[in-house]
């Protein structure tokens, strides 16, 4: 099984590949394109990222400096906004639905890297998806970790660790982020 097999199957795979390092330097060239773009040409903006990423919606901005690690695994609904300094690792896929704020400094990972230190010699990772709901303001400084479900209608408090699920019209902070109250839900 070829290195890029085994990082789409959700399998421990190396980073060092030739093809997997080829979606990198691809994404790397992608972002360098979109951060020097006029900041003013919001529309010519959210053409370069409709064509950039998995699947755009409608009123999608996002701020310099954007980095990700391949492009073509984010799916962002309607009405986002990114603030400055978002980093997506999408080594695997990560959906964010509609009506989402996330301010500055985020960064959402799908990928990981072994604890046994023979296996970071060895340049392993593995990935798996992260899903971000409808409804969702997602504070600074946030980090979003592999395998996250953030569920509708969620707030997530600044300098929040995200390690695991967060459910439905619910407000999650701290290091690791943990649910402290329910929120209302929308009409």
């Amino acid at each position: 099984m070829k290195e890029i097999d085994k990082l789409k199957a959700g399998l421990e795979y190396c980073f060092d590949d030739e093809e997997v390092a080829a979606l990198k330097s691809n994404a790397i060239k992608n972002c360098e394109i979109y951060n020097n773009m006029d900041v003013t040409d919001r529309q010519a903006k959210r053409d370069f990222l409709k064509e950039m990423l998995g699947s755009v919606g409608e009123n999608v901005d996002i701020e310099k400096t954007f980095n990700c690690d391949n492009g073509k695994n984010i799916f962002i609904g309607n009405n986002f906004v990114g603030n400055y300094n978002l980093t997506i690792l999408d080594v695997k896929e990560v959906y964010i639905g509609n009506d989402v704020m996330i301010g500055p400094n985020t960064t959402i990972t799908t990928v990981g890297h072994p604890i046994n230190p023979n296996g970071r010699r060895k340049r392993l990772a593995q990935a798996s998806e992260v899903r971000i709901g409808n409804d969702v303001w997602i504070g600074a400084n946030v980090c979003i970790l592999p395998g996250v479900t953030i569920g509708n209608n969620v707030i997530i408090g600044a300098g929040a660790v995200v390690n695991r699920d967060i459910e439905d019209n619910s407000m999650a902070v701290g290091v690791p982020a943990k649910i402290i109250k329910e929120i209302e839900k929308p009409i």
